[in-house]
C-alpha cells in the first residue's frame, strides 16, 4: 500500500535517457519589441522545424549557442539583435572556455561582470548535474559545431554530460539538417 512515507519507484527499463539538444541562433528572428523567449524570437527554419515538432519539454531540453549571448537556455528572454559568429569570435570563446562569460562587456573598460558562464545554463538544465544529460544533439553550422564541440569535456566535467553519453552532431544542406533534427526530436517520443 502506498503512503506518503513510501518512496515511489519508477522503472524506465534499461536507462532512461536525458536528452540536450544544443541548436545554434538564427539570422532569422522575430522582430517584435522588447524581449521573449529565444525558442519564439529565433525563426530561422531549424526552429521552426523544432516548435513545429514540439516536443515535450520534459523529454528534451534545448539550449542555443548564440554570438551575442554564448550558450543560454533556449527559454531565457531575449531582445532583437544582429551579430554573427566570426571564426576570430569562434576562437575567442573557444579560448575564454567555461570562465568567460557571455555577453561581453560593452566596453574593456567594463568590469568583466557581464552576461552568464556557459556552464552555468547547462548545468542548470540538467539539474546541475543531479541527471546528466545522455543524449546530445549539436545543431549547426560549422562554426557553431566547433565552439559546441570545444564545450563538451567541460560540460562533461560539470557533470552536465554523462561520460558516455551520445553525441549526435547536425550539419548539412537546411532540408538534411531539418529532416535529421526531426528524426532525432522524434525519437523522444513515447
Amino acid at each position: 500500500m502506498y503512503s506518503a512515507r513510501t518512496p515511489l519507484i519508477m522503472v524506465a527499463g534499461p536507462r532512461a535517457s536525458h536528452r540536450l539538444l544544443i541548436l545554434a541562433c538564427s539570422a532569422t528572428k522575430r522582430t517584435d519589441a522588447g524581449r521573449m523567449p529565444a525558442i519564439e524570437r529565433y525563426d530561422g527554419p531549424l526552429w521552426r522545424t523544432l516548435r513545429a515538432v514540439n516536443p515535450d519539454p520534459r523529454l528534451i531540453k534545448v539550449a542555443f549557442l548564440s554570438a551575442r549571448f554564448g550558450f543560454r537556455d533556449a527559454r531565457t528572454p531575449i531582445e532583437h539583435y544582429d551579430a554573427r559568429l566570426s571564426a576570430d569570435l569562434a576562437e575567442r570563446m573557444i579560448a575564454g572556455g567555461m570562465g568567460t562569460r557571455w555577453p561581453r562587456p560593452p566596453s574593456p573598460r567594463k568590469p568583466d561582470n557581464y552576461g552568464v558562464h556557459p556552464g552555468c545554463e547547462i548545468a542548470s538544465l540538467s539539474g546541475h548535474g543531479a541527471r546528466p544529460f545522455t543524449d546530445v544533439a549539436l545543431v549547426g553550422g560549422a562554426l557553431y559545431l566547433g565552439v559546441m564541440r570545444s564545450f563538451l569535456a567541460g560540460f562533461r566535467e560539470m557533470d552536465c554530460i554523462a561520460p558516455d553519453a551520445r553525441i549526435v552532431e547536425i550539419n548539412a544542406g537546411i532540408g538534411i539538417m531539418r529532416r535529421r533534427l526531426r528524426a532525432w526530436l522524434a525519437e523522444a517520443r513515447p
